[in-house]
Order: C-alpha cells, then structure tokens, then sequence
C-alpha cells in the first residue's frame, strides 16, 4: 500500500513542468498559486488528523479515510494532469482549473495517507513488530520514490503526461487494492472527547512529540535541501550539464537507504532503540556528507550519496517507530489513541522545512552570485553550491542529534511507559 501512495506525492512535483513547460501558464501564477497551495497543505493536515481520531463508523476511524478516500484521490491525481485548457488560449481557465484540482487532490490524499500512517501504531503494538513492518514498508516506499521521481517525464515523452498519470494512478490503484483488505482497528478507550483547541494544547505540551517532531524537521530539512540543489550541485560545482547524473546520484542514495534498511532493523534497532538509533542516523548523516564539500568528480559523488544512504535509511525506518512511541505515552496521559491529530501535526510542522530550504538556497545564490541569465556563471557560484549541499545538511542533521538528546522516552522509562500501557489494555480487555 505504501507502494501505491507514494508514486503519485512523488509524481506531483512535475506539475510545474507540466503547467508552465508544456501549458505554458504564466509562471509568476503559478508559483503564487503554489505558495498559497502550500499554507492549505500544512494547515489541513492537524484538521484531518483530529477528524479521523473522532470518527465513528462500522468501519473503525482511519479505514474509512483509506478505504473510500483512495479512488477519490487517484481519480483526481489522472485529472491534474489531464487539463482541458491551455496557458495562451485560456490562462484564467487553466489557473483556476490548477488551484481546484490541486486543492481536491491534496486533500483526498492527506486524508488517506493520514488514517493509513495512523494505523501503523494501532495494528502494531510491540517495538519488534513496528521495526519489523516499518522497514517493509519503507522499503517498498523507497521504490515507490524512485518510480514517482524518475518515470514520470520518460514516460511523458513517450506517451504524453495525461497517459502517464492514468498509468500511474491505476498501478498505484491496485497496489492499494492488494493490501486494504489487511488493515484492522482495535477497540479504542474513549472516557472523554477532547476538542479541537482543547486537543492542539495537549499536542502542543507534550515535550517527547514535539523534540520527536522538531528532530524530523530537521531530517526534511537535509534531505529537501540535497533534492533541491542535486542539479545544481552536478552542473556549476561537479560542471557535468547531465541530468542523468543527477538522476543516478539521487538514486543512488535511494537504493542504498532501501537495501539498508533490514540491517539497521536487524542489527541496530534491537540494540539501541528509537532514540539511540535516530541519534545514530543523524550522526552518520552529518559525517557522510563532507565529502561533497571535496569531491571532484561524478564517482566521488556517486560514492557520497551511496554513503549517505546508510544513514538516511536509519531515518527513514525510525520516523513512524518513535512516533508510535510517542502516541503509547499519550494514550496513558489522555486515555484516547490520538494518532491522527500526532500525525497530521507532525506533517503541518514537517512541511515548514521546506520554506526553511527556500530561504536557505535563496541566501546561498545572492551570496554567490548565481543568475540563471548568464551564459557563464560567477567563480563563486561553484563554492557556494558545494557549500549549499553540506553546510545546511550537516547543521540540520547535528542540531537534530542535539534535540534528540532531551527526548525522555528511552531506557527506563521508556519500558516504564510499555508495561503501564500493556497493563492498562490488558483490563481493558478482560472489562471487554
């Protein structure tokens, strides 16, 4: 399933090469479009998330959102990019057409990937079992980033974009088919109801979400930030004006984080747990990305990204394991499971890292220099590019190792919160 949900989030972020490139609207709409698109997208999510924590139905609280939202929002997903309009015959047309199914799909989307991630604690309850699904279903996700990153413009090419996003939708479609008949909810404790307000304070004041969350802002932080300036990094520091080596420097991180992932589950999660494994990965992560500052050539880079992808997958199979752990604390403070409003949360805060790439690349090309207009570009343009790809990754990743040392949730008290928690269900269950 997360196979199936991956490929169009990931798909998406050609739909400005499909608007302004090939319907030629105005680019100045269009990004303004995206920057107010951007606010909906983190406000919606802690909305959706508090939604599903209090729907009631025969089907439990998050299956409904997967089960009836994922058609929805694939149909969307094939309408986005199957636009009746055209930037010079009809702009107003084609910018409203944008901005609604832009806001639709979104929407639809949010609201499945959030009861499908708010699932994960509920189904899974122990350390072992979390880890253990965790790194299937990133390793899957993995794959899902290298179709939804990759294939869309060869396939654009080759069938013309709308085609693409049917195809796409339909396999993502029946990835999600093959796997919603497996989900299940268990029977939740409901003593009270908190509101809205009343809920974002208690989010807000528990200490272990947001180091937890303030950590993984940090892990979008370097990871947007090397996605972000690969191509720029390839062409004016490495000056190789390919984008297949951009393509393969990315994957080659991608690949290696999904073959990495069953070690770090097997030989690193057992034995340091969340904190210490996170902890691990951002240190690793850091490290690893100082030879971008040196490398000269496309197989030194190559060798770097390799290595970084070690560490991202460490990240990667940690970020829904902690925060699971820090939903279990919760449901004792609270005595309601609140993974919905925790998640969409933490991808209303998540989100605000890429605004904190956008400054960062904007403060790094007026130092440097860079102006996509000249034919050659200022000496310093190399540098300050090389300098964007390790200095902003590195500091986020080691400013995270720092927060992740005031996580509380570890050690004693960490298996303190497990036996409570376990004694807590098991007379619920014998009062059921």
């Amino acid at each position: 399933m997360n196979f199936g949900l991956t490929i169009p989030t990931q798909a998406t972020s050609f739909l400005l090469l499909y608007y302004v490139e090939h319907l030629k609207l105005n680019p100045a709409w269009a990004a303004t479009a995206m920057t107010l698109f951007a606010l909906y997208n983190a406000a919606n999510n802690p909305l959706i998330g508090f939604l599903s924590d209090r729907t009631r139905s025969r089907w439990g609280r998050r299956i409904p959102y997967v089960r009836f939202g994922a058609l929805p929002s694939l149909v969307l997903f094939g309408l986005l990019f199957s636009a009746p309009f055209h930037g010079t015959e009809q702009p107003v047309a084609l910018l409203v057409y944008f901005v609604t199914l832009l806001v639709l799909w979104e929407t639809a989307a949010t609201a499945v990937g959030t009861g499908y991630l708010s699932l994960l604690p509920e189904m899974f309850r122990t350390y072992r079992e979390r880890t253990d699904v965790a790194w299937r279903m990133n390793l899957v996700q993995t794959l899902g980033l290298l179709v939804g990153l990759a294939l869309p413009p060869l396939l654009a090419g080759l069938i013309g974009w709308s085609a693409m996003a049917w195809v796409f939708a339909a396999v993502s479609g029946a990835a999600i088919l093959a796997g919603v008949g497996g989900l299940f909810e268990r029977p939740g404790r409901h003593e009270r109801e908190l509101g809205f307000l009343a809920a974002l304070r208690a989010t807000f004041t528990h200490r272990a979400f947001l180091i937890v969350v303030g950590a993984l802002t940090m892990r979008f932080f370097a990871t947007g930030t090397l996605s972000a300036g690969m191509g720029f990094y390839v062409r004016h520091s490495l000056g190789v004006d390919s984008g297949l080596v951009t393509t393969l420097l990315l994957a080659g991180a991608f690949v290696t984080a999904g073959a990495a992932l069953w070690p770090w589950r097997t030989f690193v999660a057992p034995r340091l747990g969340p904190r210490g494994t996170l902890m691990l990965a951002f240190a690793l992560s850091a490290a690893s990305l100082l030879p971008l500052a040196l490398v000269q050539s496309v197989p030194g880079a190559v060798a770097t990204t390799v290595l970084f992808g070690v560490a991202l997958a460490g990240l990667i199979l940690m970020g829904d394991v902690i925060m699971a752990d820090v939903i279990d604390e919760d449901e004792l403070r609270s005595g309601q499971r609140r993974e919905g409003m925790y998640f969409g949360m933490a991808g209303f805060i998540t989100t605000l890292s890429s605004a904190l790439t956008s400054l960062v690349f904007g403060a790094v090309t007026r130092a440097s220099g860079y102006d996509p207009t000249l034919a050659a570009q200022p000496e310093a343009v190399a540098a300050g590019f090389r300098f964007f790809m390790t200095v902003p990754p590195i500091c986020g990743a080691l400013l995270a190792l720092g927060i992740l040392a005031f996580y509380p949730l570890h050690g004693e008290r960490l298996r303190a919160v497990r036996e409570a928690l376990a004694h807590v269900r098991a007379r619920a269950d014998e009062a059921g």
